[in-house]
């Protein structure tokens, strides 16, 4: 029998790179922790991490261990939920969602499940995709609202991790700029029009993929700010910073000063969707909040 502290060990050697960070992380001493990871060993009859001088890597049967120790976490979570729904009648239901996306999508979705479910408890976690998929796999949250660009879903969804990806609505990204800017009239934008322009950005992933898009149009782009705040973001190329690049759905509420202008193909977009454990989606309050997702992803314009 597999003991799940040993899991939790090991999972936590996993997320910090070495004994000794998971040892900190999880206040035990180095030993301790790589006295887990050897009676681990023992009893699997392999090894489950390589260790080096630079830290240590999981093998592929700790891989196979730390998914399972994921999938282990989220079920005890999940019990915990459904044992204290039984002294309280009350089902616990707990979101994350970036900001924009949250924004856009989750107050009307929620009123719904609100309406079909009145005795839910709702409770929403703001944070960053791969945080909030990570408390997915974790059992923390029920959903997690998330996005991703171009390539592979986020976080091994779909990869038999346990978990299943709901597409919501495609989302692409416009160039911000001062109304009096000399292509703040054209219909569309090529990106590489754009290379003698400085940016400032409403987002750290906007800007890796603003560099992957201009290094394809054959330039470097000039950065001058880098905000967590798309309004923010605006609100500086209205005072005449530069340009942004901003999602369509972060462009209201309005600011005065600037206008937004598509991009020609291909046209950067943000993929959103929800991410959840894939058993649980008949859940009747989960299964709720995912149609209500869909149907305000819907409703919403036609870019």
């Amino acid at each position: 029998m597999i003991d799940v502290q040993r899991l939790r060990v090991l999972r936590a050697v996993a997320e910090h790179g070495s004994f000794n960070r998971a040892a900190a992380a999880l206040r035990l001493t180095p030993s301790a922790v790589s006295q887990h990871m050897a009676v681990l060993e023992r009893s699997l009859g392999t090894q489950v991490v390589a260790r080096s001088t630079r830290g240590v890597t999981l093998t592929q049967a700790g891989r196979i261990m730390v998914q399972a120790a994921e999938s282990v976490t989220a079920e005890l979570a999940h019990a915990q939920q459904q044992v204290e729904r039984l002294g309280t009648g009350r089902t616990q239901l707990t979101v994350a969602t970036f900001t924009s996306g949250g924004r856009f999508l989750l107050p009307g979705a929620l009123a719904r499940l609100t309406e079909v479910h009145p005795d839910t408890v709702l409770h929403v976690r703001e944070g960053e995709p791969e945080d909030s998929l990570a408390l997915v796999r974790q059992g923390a949250v029920d959903l997690a609202l998330v996005y991703h660009f171009d390539g592979p879903l986020p976080g091994r969804v779909g990869q038999n991790s346990g978990m299943e990806w709901t597409e919501l609505l495609s989302d692409p990204l416009h160039v911000v700029l001062p109304e009096g800017h000399r292509l703040a009239g054209h219909a569309a934008l090529d990106i590489a029009e754009l290379e003698a322009e400085s940016w400032v950005l409403g987002c750290l992933k906007t800007e890796a993929y603003l560099r992957r898009y201009a290094e394809r149009a054959g330039f470097s782009p000039q950065l001058r700010g880098t905000t967590t705040d798309y309004f923010f973001a605006r609100s500086l190329v209205a005072a005449g910073m530069g340009i942004s690049l901003i999602p369509s759905i972060a462009l209201s509420p309005e600011v005065p000063g600037v206008r937004s202008v598509p991009i020609k193909e291909p046209v950067p977009t943000r993929h959103i969707g929800a991410a959840t454990i894939g058993r649980r989606r008949d859940h009747p309050q989960l299964a709720t909040l995912i149609t209500a997702l869909q149907e305000q992803a819907a409703a919403a314009d036609d870019w």
